[in-house]
């Protein structure tokens, strides 16, 4: 169990919270871990690469010279792959590159780096009225009070990504914005600090914090 820390819109700490999970053992994490992501990675790839075979390559119907006496090798088509401008030989298809990981680990990985996460996480009151109208600088400021310096990459999570909180952070080269239950392993991973809304901390507890 971890009790991060919750501070208001000043920076000013107004209590602590509790966050319990139940993560992965230490001698599997890492290989765990790794092949969420994987295939996390995998599965965002289109796969829509192609190239044509001789098949498919226009051109090329007719015979480019005689078969013999002409002191030239043999030919049968100028589109041979052998040939500028032919056809590719083992190129690329389009292919599905996703890579089946069972619910259960996928979960227990999500779990799992929360937790790697969870003694750094800073807990803040709902600031949406804070940001009557889209201030980047205004937002930028309430990190800096939360104790977060300008190089750390900032996973926002909140339960509903209001207009002027997602315009005030979009200039925000280093924070992403990100709803509570569309939380993954890889952005929770390549974060350097996990910045959640007392009520996206709640809702993490609801779907992460009973498992068995």
């Amino acid at each position: 169990m971890v009790n991060p820390v919750i501070k208001n819109w000043q920076g000013e700490e107004t209590g602590t919270a509790t966050l319990e999970l139940k993560v992965a053992k230490a001698e599997t994490a890492k290989g765990l871990l790794h092949r969420a992501v994987v295939g996390q990675l995998a599965g965002a790839r289109e796969g829509n690469a192609s190239s044509k075979t001789r098949a498919e390559v226009r051109g090329g119907g007719r015979k480019p010279w005689r078969q013999k006496g002409t002191g030239r090798a043999r030919a049968g088509s100028i589109r041979s792959p052998l040939w500028r401008g032919g056809g590719v030989i083992f190129g690329p298809k389009p292919r599905d590159h996703e890579i089946k990981i069972n619910r259960k680990e996928k979960r227990l990985a999500l779990r799992t780096a929360l937790g790697t996460k969870a003694e750094t996480m800073i807990v803040v009151e709902n600031f949406t009225e804070q940001l009557a109208q889209p201030k980047t600088k205004e937002l930028a400021a309430a990190l800096t009070r939360w104790g977060i310096t300008p190089k750390e990459k900032v996973l926002l999570i909140m339960t509903e990504i209001p207009e002027n909180v997602l315009l005030s952070a979009r200039n925000l080269c280093n924070v992403k914005l990100i709803r509570a239950d569309s939380l993954n392993v890889y952005d929770v991973l390549v974060a350097n600090r996990l910045v959640a809304t007392s009520e996206a901390l709640q809702k993490i507890k609801e779907v992460h914090g009973d498992e068995n």
